[in-house]
């Protein structure tokens, strides 16, 4: 799947989260639909992208995979990732 699908995909689910009045929980959602929907290989990449300067990622889905990659960097760490 090629990089711009992803920050598509990445973007439009902010876009579902923009209705939420809690940045956090916004946050939150868009991370955790990442994870549990996302084949981990799409998840790399997209962190790839946001390290390699996150073009064309909208604010929210920025900071959400912006916590999955310290998720991963902390699972990686303890030995679980």
């Amino acid at each position: 799947m090629n990089i711009e699908n992803l920050v598509k995909m990445a973007n439009d689910i902010g876009n579902f989260f923009n209705a939420e009045p809690d940045r956090s929980a916004a946050i939150h959602g868009i991370a955790d639909h990442i994870r549990r929907f996302w084949d981990p290989r799409m998840r790399k990449a997209i962190i790839a992208h946001l390290q390699e300067g996150g073009i064309g990622l909208n604010e929210l889905p920025q900071a959400a995979l912006a916590e999955l990659a310290n998720e991963t960097v902390a699972l990686r760490e303890s030995g679980d990732g």
